[in-house]
C-alpha cells in the first residue's frame, strides 16, 4: 500500500477546480429540460390518476413512456396551464 501526502496547497486546488467546474455546470443553459414523473404532475396540477390517463389518451399533454413509467416534460405541463387559463 503506497502512502501519498495530501497538502494544504493540493486541496486548496481541489476546492478551486471544483468550485469552477460547478460555477460553469450551472451557467451552462440545460438542453434537457427535467422530466416529471406521473405522481409529479398530479401533486402539481392537483388532479386524479385517471385525468391524468385522459389527457394523456386524448393527445393532450406529451408523454415518453420507459417500461412502466410515464414521464412528462416539466415545460409541457406549463404549456398546459397556460393554455387552459380562463380569462374573466
Amino acid at each position: 500500500m503506497r502512502v501519498e501526502l495530501v497538502t494544504k496547497e493540493d486541496l486548496d486546488h481541489f476546492r478551486q477546480t471544483l468550485l469552477t467546474d460547478l460555477v460553469r455546470m450551472l451557467k451552462r443553459p440545460d438542453s434537457a429540460q427535467p422530466w416529471l414523473k406521473s405522481y409529479e404532475v398530479r401533486k402539481l396540477l392537483k388532479i386524479s390518476a385517471g385525468t391524468l390517463h385522459r389527457l394523456r389518451a386524448r393527445g393532450t399533454l406529451p408523454f415518453s413512456r420507459i417500461g412502466g413509467t410515464f414521464l412528462y416534460k416539466f415545460e409541457d405541463v406549463q404549456k398546459l396551464v397556460e393554455m387552459n387559463v380562463e380569462k374573466r
